[in-house]
């Protein structure tokens, strides 16, 4: 049998080559080795150590370490593969192993035993309430962990709490105790007793199983919900899954945070004599600007999405007297801040016969009132102990800044104008600048007598100077801007006249024109944002975290 002969060029050759001929040399030895070295004819190796020289053959020394680095990687490579023929072997007999012990789960059946005292069905929330006692819970898997083959433990969660459950013996050898998987439901059966001294648990106590059922199995694997979110998840695929993120312990914390500071305002407003109403949300007037409005085709008549249901209340006054909402505004603004949503709940309010300090006054009291409430509050106090502990209450009376002030304050501090030109009295301080004044003094600011070429058509001119209105917008430090009010004209001509020098057609309003008509009176309100408040008062980084399905540019889904 012929010797065959193999080229190697260390200058030029490749190792993806075959070597087979000069023109398609290889680069090593050790690769030439690789692919001819166990033919049963040696093959010859004939190596080109420069570009310019011939093939010669190669050096004993040379061709000895190449040969022992080969059989080297061989006797690797065969432990490898006999490593992972046993690991392959373990492999199969552990997943047959496992297809015994499930078909063997399939046959344990567990049995209700009828001795043991009628379960009470309770939710969580009031387990403290029954401890010592034998219940029945219906709850989401929250959390699970399996202690060997005969415990394991399950954190359940139905809304109004958490519980840990015990499952030992028999309890945690069926097939569905095998193949739990979290975000399951499951029904539980058993006595609560207080956790084991140096343990932690929930509330303090856990379910000691007797028996359960599940209700609805959630799938694992590849479809398993801890590979739907993970802390690693970016921002698109929380939103995307906004549905399953809500499930979290925080995202869930702030949304019941939410509803109490909701049940705040309205016990402010109810225990200051205001009535609730509901105005529409789809109207066909402005308040705030054209150019933040949502347009639709209403049956071929132009119509929006309200910016602020106020026109509306403010009618109300003559009829129900002081009045609120808590309705939903829309803004099509393309602001992609942390502060901003598209569609946002509006907490609003008008009050009848009042002067600015007493629109001041009232606004005061509704901050003292809903910390109270919700500082007082056993659940809102341990949640917000959970998502602020740093929380520090702010004091009233409130810091009162004319709006001169605050140019002045931001020349002062030598905070400039994007084009880097000082602020000017009639300048609308952006958010920024806003901020940074905000942040600095440290303390909520009521912002007030804003000019009137920067403020809606309705504000109060000031008796004083009619440059400026008597507005007020609240600023709260790391947030900024939470509420905007003013007192609203109550003069049918001046109202007029305003519209006038907006440009605006006053036909479409002649119905907010008419409180000027009939009985008119000095009356003011205010507006605030729901999320910007809970942002505030649970350090949340963005208001988008305190709503339920954030709206915002290029989100609309789920």
């Amino acid at each position: 049998m012929s010797t065959k002969s193999i080229y190697i060029d260390e200058h030029a050759g490749s190792d993806s080559a075959t070597g087979l001929t000069p023109a398609d040399a290889l680069c090593s030895a050790l690769r030439a080795l690789e692919l001819y070295g166990d033919d049963e004819a040696k093959p010859e190796l004939l190596v080109r150590k420069q570009g310019n020289q011939d093939f010669e053959p190669i050096a004993k020394a040379q061709l000895k370490k190449v040969q022992k680095k080969y059989e080297a990687d061989k006797a690797k490579a065969a432990k490898g593969a006999a490593k992972a023929a046993v690991d392959a072997d373990k492999i199969k007999a552990k997943e047959a192993e496992e297809l015994k012990r499930l078909e063997d789960a399939k046959k344990i059946e567990l049995v209700l035993d009828e001795s043991l005292p009628e379960a009470k069905a309770i939710k969580i929330g009031v387990a403290k309430e029954h401890r010592g006692q034998r219940v029945a819970v219906s709850a989401w898997v929250h959390r699970l962990r399996v202690q060997g083959k005969d415990m394991m433990f399950a954190v359940l969660r139905d809304g109004t709490g958490y519980l840990q459950c015990v499952f030992t013996g028999r309890l945690c050898h069926t097939y569905d105790a095998l193949t739990l998987t979290t975000e399951s439901t499951i029904k539980v059966f058993g006595t609560l007793h207080p956790v084991p001294e140096g343990k932690n648990a929930p509330d303090g106590h856990e379910l000691v199983v007797d028996y359960w059922t599940v209700l609805g199995k959630a799938p694992g694997g590849d479809e398993a919900f801890t590979n739907r979110l993970n802390a690693e998840s970016n921002p698109d695929v929380l939103y995307d899954n906004r549905h399953l993120m809500i499930r979290g312990e925080t995202a869930s914390a702030v949304l019941k945070m939410r509803a109490l500071v909701l049940r705040a305002f309205r016990e402010f407003f109810y225990a200051e004599g205001l009535t609730e109403v509901n105005p529409p949300l789809m109207v066909q007037t402005q308040v705030e600007g054209g150019s933040t409005l949502f347009g639709f085709n209403y049956y071929g008549e132009e119509a929006y999405l309200t910016q602020s249901s106020q026109l509306y209340l403010e009618t109300v006054l003559p009829a129900v007297g002081d009045s609120f909402t808590i309705s939903q505004s829309f803004r099509a603004e393309k602001s992609h801040t942390r502060r901003h949503l598209s569609e946002f709940t509006h907490i609003e309010s008008e009050l009848a016969f009042i002067t600015f300090d007493d629109l001041l006054n009232h606004l005061e009291r509704m901050f003292d009132f809903v910390l109270d409430f919700v500082t007082q509050d056993p659940v809102g106090k341990k949640l917000l102990a959970e998502l602020n502990p740093d929380f520090v209450r702010p004091q009233t009376p409130f810091r009162r800044m004319k709006y001169v002030d605050a140019i002045q304050w931001l020349n002062d501090n030598n905070v400039l104008k994007e084009d880097g030109t000082p602020f000017q009295v009639g300048d609308d301080i952006p958010e920024a600048p806003e901020r940074k004044m905000t942040d600095t003094i440290g303390v909520p600011i009521f912002l007030t007598y804003f000019p009137r070429e920067i403020k809606s058509f309705y504000m109060k001119r000031d008796p004083n100077d009619t440059r400026f209105t008597e507005s007020v917008d609240v600023l709260i430090p790391n947030v900024g801007e939470i509420v905007g009010g003013s007192m609203r004209m109550a003069g049918h001509q001046e109202l007029l006249d305003a519209y006038e020098r907006e440009g605006m057609d006053p036909a479409p309003y002649y119905w907010y024109n008419d409180q000027r008509k009939y009985g008119t009176t000095e009356h003011g309100g205010y507006g605030l944002g729901l999320e910007r408040f809970l942002a505030w008062l649970l350090n949340r980084y963005t208001v988008r975290e305190c709503c339920l399905y954030p709206r915002f540019v290029g989100r609309c889904k789920p």
